[in-house]
Order: C-alpha cells, then sequence, then structure tokens
C-alpha cells in the first residue's frame, strides 16, 4: 500500500527545516496543525511571525560576508518594501530587526506617521518612496519631510515630479532617480513604464536637481520585473545600471547608493532551489569590478524585499467539505474556501504554493482536482510547481481531511481586498498570529475573526 507520507518522501527530501510529520499529523515550524485547527477551525490565515526575522537577519549576514570578501567599502541597507504586506503585526517585526521602509502610495506614509506615534520608527529611519506620485502622495511627502524626517527619499519616477517637491518642501531634500530598465525580449513592452528611462537620467539632474542648493541625488533605483536570477538579462540590466551610477557619480559627488529592488524569490515547492549566498556574492562581485574599472567609489547597497520578508510566514488552511466525481477520471475536492479570494496569485498568476495534507498522512492518496466555493469555472488548483498534477490522502471513513497552502503570507490579503468584497461574498477567512516569547513557547493571537456579513452589508448599501 502506497501512503500519502511515502509520496511525499519519495518526492521530496522531506522531513524539512519547516515540516515534519508527527502522529500522522503536519507540523509546521514545529506547531501542530491540527491543534490550531482544532481551536479555531477553518477556513484560516496563519502569520508565524519569527520567520520574517530569520530571513532578515539571513540577507543582512550575505551582504555583510560578500562585503568583508570583495573588501567592498560601501554599507547595505535592508529595506521593507511595505505593500508586500501592510499588517501592522508584519511592520513591528520587521522594524524589530532593524530595517529600513519603502512605500509606494500615499496611504502608506500614514502607516509612517503611526509607526512614528507608537515610537517604533524615529526621524532618522530611511523611507524610500516609490511609484508614481499622484497629488496627495506628493503632498505627503512633503509634510513629512519638513517635520523633520530628513532621510525620506522621494524616487523620481518621472520627469515631472520634481516641480511640486520643490515648491513645497522648506528644507534640504534628498532624492533618488529610479531608471526604467529593459524588459526581457518576450515581454510586451521593451521598456518598463516605471521610472526614467535611460537617456533621460543626466537631463533630469543636470536640469533640475544639480544647481538647486537644498536638493541632493543620493539614490540611483532599479528593479526588473522578474527579480534576483542568475540569468543572462539579470546580469545584464544590473551591469547597464551599474555603468549609469558610475558615469553620473562623476559628475555629482554626493550621490552614494543604489537600490536594486527586490526580488528574493521565496519557497513555492518543496523541489525549491535558489543559491540565495552565491547571488549576494556576486552582486557585490560585479557592482565593486564596474566602479573600479571606471574608478569611482563603491556605492553603498539598498534592497527592498517584500515577499522574501513576508512571504515564508504565511500559511491557509482548508478543510474538504466533500468529494464530486464529474466523469470517470475528475475527481473533485471541495475546499470551504475559495482560491480566486483566499489566494488570489493562484488564480491571476498562476502562481503555485507548497501544499501539503495536515492530517491523515497514513492514508493512500489518489490523484484529486482541487475546487473552491466560487461559482467562478477558474476556483480551482489542479497543478502544482514540480508536477502537472495534486495528490492527497483519500477521503475514508468519514474522516476530516485538511490542507494546507504554506508560503502565502505576501500580498494575498491586499489583493484580495482583506474586509472588503469579495467573489461571491465569500468572507475573509479568520486570521490567528503565531509568535514565540523569549523562552521559545508559541504563542498564539486572533488578529482578525472570519469577516462578518454586516461589514459587506454597509460596504454595498444595505
Amino acid at each position: 500500500m502506497k501512503r500519502y507520507e511515502d509520496l511525499v518522501s519519495q518526492t521530496f527530501e522531506f522531513p524539512t527545516e519547516e515540516f515534519k510529520v508527527v502522529n500522522n499529523e503536519l507540523h509546521f515550524h514545529n506547531i501542530p496543525l491540527m491543534d490550531i485547527i482544532k481551536e479555531h477551525g477553518t477556513p484560516l490565515k496563519l502569520s508565524y511571525l519569527p520567520k520574517i526575522g530569520q530571513n532578515i537577519k539571513k540577507a543582512k549576514k550575505m551582504f555583510k560576508a560578500a562585503m568583508k570578501k570583495h573588501n567592498y567599502k560601501g554599507n547595505y541597507m535592508y529595506c521593507y518594501c511595505t505593500k508586500s504586506s501592510h499588517f501592522s503585526f508584519v511592520l513591528e517585526e520587521a522594524l524589530n530587526n532593524n530595517v529600513q521602509l519603502e512605500t509606494s502610495s500615499a496611504y502608506d506614509l500614514q502607516i509612517i506617521r503611526k509607526l512614528y506615534e507608537k515610537g517604533q520608527i524615529n526621524k532618522d529611519t530611511y523611507i524610500i518612496c516609490n511609484g508614481f506620485k499622484r497629488p496627495l502622495y506628493k503632498q505627503y511627502i512633503s509634510e513629512i519631510i519638513n517635520e523633520g524626517f530628513h532621510n525620506c527619499i522621494p524616487i523620481l519616477d518621472n520627469l515631472n515630479e520634481l516641480d511640486y517637491l520643490i515648491e513645497n518642501v522648506q528644507k534640504p531634500m534628498k532624492l533618488g532617480i529610479r531608471v526604467a530598465a529593459d524588459e526581457e525580449p518576450n515581454f510586451e513592452f521593451y521598456t518598463s513604464r516605471l521610472g526614467v528611462r535611460y537617456s533621460d537620467v543626466n537631463h533630469l539632474y543636470k536640469d533640475q536637481i544639480k544647481d538647486n542648493p537644498n536638493l541632493s541625488l543620493k539614490v540611483l533605483h532599479f528593479f526588473i520585473h522578474w527579480g534576483v536570477s542568475d540569468s543572462a538579462y539579470y546580469w545584464s540590466e544590473l551591469s547597464r545600471f551599474v555603468f549609469k551610477y558610475c558615469e553620473l557619480k562623476k559628475t555629482c559627488p554626493e550621490l552614494d547608493s543604489i537600490d536594486i529592488g527586490g526580488g528574493f524569490p521565496i519557497k513555492t515547492s518543496l523541489t525549491f532551489e535558489f543559491d540565495y549566498s552565491y547571488m549576494v556574492d556576486q552582486i557585490v562581485q560585479n557592482v565593486k569590478w564596474i566602479c573600479d574599472r571606471h574608478h569611482v567609489p563603491v556605492p553603498n547597497i539598498i534592497t527592498e524585499f517584500g515577499s522574501y520578508t513576508v512571504g515564508e510566514s504565511g500559511a491557509t488552511i482548508y478543510s474538504v467539505l466533500d468529494t464530486k466525481l464529474q466523469n470517470d477520471k475528475e475527481l473533485w475536492y471541495m475546499i470551504d474556501g475559495s482560491f480566486i479570494t483566499h489566494i488570489p496569485d493562484s488564480y491571476g498568476m498562476n502562481q503555485k504554493y507548497i501544499m501539503m495534507a495536515i492530517n491523515n498522512w497514513d492514508d493512500m492518496y489518489h490523484k484529486v482536482n482541487l475546487g473552491g466555493l466560487t461559482c467562478d469555472s477558474l476556483d480551482y488548483y489542479n497543478s502544482e510547481a514540480h508536477s502537472s498534477e495534486v495528490f492527497l490522502p483519500k477521503m475514508s471513513n468519514g474522516t476530516p481531511l485538511y490542507i494546507g497552502f504554506f508560503h502565502t503570507g505576501a500580498y494575498q490579503e491586499s489583493i484580495g481586498g482583506f474586509g472588503g468584497l469579495q467573489h461571491c461574498l465569500i468572507p475573509s477567512p479568520k486570521h490567528i498570529i503565531l509568535n514565540r516569547d523569549k523562552d521559545g513557547q508559541l504563542t498564539t493571537k486572533v488578529f482578525a475573526e472570519e469577516q462578518a456579513s454586516e461589514s459587506m452589508m454597509k460596504l454595498l448599501g444595505y
């Protein structure tokens, strides 16, 4: 007899640092998930906060080691990309690990104000303001710089953003410029819509920044859609960006930092392999080599890791409500939630996650399709990152089956519309925060109960 546990252990290197099976049940970071389910039910969102700090420390350690190895004279700054998850508990955990912050829109700066009021940041904290800036965003940026946040750095995304800031900021202001990257050859557009095109960067500095005594260009910003990867495309675009830094540095002595954005991948399969240390080493080595060749000082390196910071801290738990055999081959397990509303990247981007049964590991398995609750035909999940199929334990003897999707901690709530209106009025699930106290003991806290109908009725005007 082939058990589900046999399937997993023969397909992957299992158990792993994060996952193991004890008494036929899955543990996540040594947390018995069935205990959480028995107390709180399903569907359920989990956030395991210690994982956030672990990944931040890991990245800092790798950059420190690479800079020491290559005698790199610049510094490294870890910024958290707030759009990955704006929740207060995420920001608080990240800030406990001495990170700086990157924002994307006006309301992000209201979060900055709240964090300052609570004493979780101060006016020395770096606030990297990215994104195309509507009037309110520019207003808030101007206000907090005038209030003394001297390390609030607006990253200019187009040629016209600076006029308002010059007129409304009364203090010396640090600036950055985002350099528009070329997209991959198979992308629909040749050049990213984000940032200032390569040929205009020098003109922007010379015409609007250089002769203004209140302005100093400190940062060049770069990011490509597909993130950090060991590919010819990534190294070509990074090199082109560093060449631009070297060119501009010769006429702009105050320029001292490059922001290479985010893009560290996260584990979306138990077969995931990515050599983080190698990539960090190569980034540092390449930046230094190009700068040495052009006889300019190396820049400080800023990163804006978002998914890498928070993604692996999250999990989404469902129970299987029933089975449906729709023809001779297609067996459906119907879950008590929706992929479209709860894990929207699985629907909109065909994103795959680590998916495993939480109980019944000693049972036989078979191929299934997973169906969500909405009436949309595309609300399903039927393949994994390593396989075009999904296998789960058989349903037998009336024993409930629970399944988990892991590393769902980034973007899903904001894209899915947490606390708002979702397809077929499927409610946002209960959300539990998992943490460890100073003695390493597990603590649990209910962040939000399952969304109530009253909140939806109010939004709909009833």
